[in-house]
């Protein structure tokens, strides 16, 4: 039976270091050796300050640097962002500022390897530093996330996918969730990060992951060897069905994690944390689904007055499903498939998720 741990936190320096080194020592402390080369995944999705509640926050990422230091480590903090450079992530971030006098290494992923990471998806391209790395380390995000319902440990692990090789993918998955959760599950499991912890303290609610999220004060740390069983415990935190989180889903079908585990410290419940409207992204008769693509889902929406035509979203989509107009921007949703990639590295929160007017009338007698 996988342990998690929840401990309550703040983002106080002189706090946070024992509530951490003392959770790591209970995860599994003894796995870092002299001299490993470990390497640490936050989320690193895109350039925003702390307080946005994007971005795994920089003091806990010190302070996981300093551990790993105490143990002989030599540390390397890497990402692929979705948007933005990462020197600009790390500056705006406060990572430069917040770990600048304890002597850590800041790489973006560039070069892959091709790992085998299992059927249906053979051999992928996977951040070269993430597979050689001696440990892994994830440092994840407590946020929502519009197209698979929350963004925790498991899917902290996508970062380990180079660049626009993230977006490819959710293309090749098109509109099954299942199908991306499979891929995310056996990415993690490819990688196995030694120790995941995720950073709850300041939250994020609403329509996540990125601008468009509302932050929210939880106060919590969660630890586990084990991303799965993390993933689970905070599903039940936040009073919902494991088994909604598709990840955590696909993680029992392939023995990741079972149905029980052993949560201790300082769970509390969330009865009321915002979750992102979802609806079924395809029902009904295959005839129907064009139809249904075009004026009953749930699909991604641009406020042109917030809009500042900056490219992001275009570049980024990867069915090229968004154009630049006069006004604003334009979706052929025809072609998008509802990966809501747009919404995630939109830098002004000018993009959300809703049903048209139809699907919302069609919803009340389904």
């Amino acid at each position: 039976m996988h342990k998690v741990i929840f401990k309550k936190a703040a983002y106080d320096y002189e706090t946070l270091k024992p509530i951490l080194f003392e959770m790591i020592d209970s995860i599994s402390g003894d796995c870092i050796k002299r001299q490993d080369r470990v390497l640490i995944k936050p989320n690193l999705l895109l350039p925003a300050k702390p307080e946005k509640a994007i971005l795994t926050h920089p003091l806990v990422v010190r302070v996981v640097a300093e551990y790993i230091q105490s143990k002989g480590g030599y540390v390397q903090i890497s990402d692929s962002p979705a948007t933005g450079s990462f020197e600009k992530i790390l500056k705006e971030g406060g990572y430069k500022k917040t770990l600048k006098d304890i002597g850590v290494e800041f790489k973006e992923f560039q070069a892959s390897v091709k790992v085998d990471i299992g059927e249906p998806f053979g051999s992928i391209d996977i951040a070269k530093d993430a597979v050689e790395a001696d440990v892994v380390i994830n440092l994840a995000k407590l946020k929502t996330h519009s197209q698979m319902l929350l963004t925790l440990g498991v899917k902290n692990m996508f970062g380990c996918i180079v660049g626009l090789k993230k977006p490819e993918w959710h293309f090749r998955s098109g509109v099954d969730r299942e199908i991306f959760a499979k891929l995310l599950v056996q990415i993690y499991n490819t990688i196995k990060p030694s120790i995941t912890i995720i950073d709850g303290i300041l939250a994020m609610e609403g329509q996540g992951p990125g601008k468009s999220g509302i932050p929210r004060y939880l106060g919590i740390l969660v630890g586990s060897n084990n991303a799965p069983a993390a993933d689970m415990a905070i599903c039940s935190m936040l009073g919902m069905e494991p088994d909604n989180l598709l990840t955590v889903k696909e993680a029992k079908k392939t023995g990741l994690v079972g149905n029980k585990i052993h949560i201790s410290g300082d769970f509390y419940m969330v009865n009321d944390f915002l979750l992102p409207a979802q609806t079924s992204l395809m029902f009904g008769p295959k005839v129907f689904h064009k139809f249904m693509r075009k004026h009953l889902l749930q699909r991604p929406l641009a406020d042109n007055h917030i809009c500042q035509l900056c490219g992001e979203c275009w570049q980024y989509c990867p069915t090229k499903s968004i154009t630049k107009q006069e006004k604003g921007i334009g979706f052929d949703y025809d072609r998008c498939i509802r990966c809501y990639c747009c919404i995630e590295v939109c830098p002004h929160g000018a993009l959300s998720s809703a049903e048209p007017l139809p699907g919302r009338i069609f919803s009340l007698f389904r």
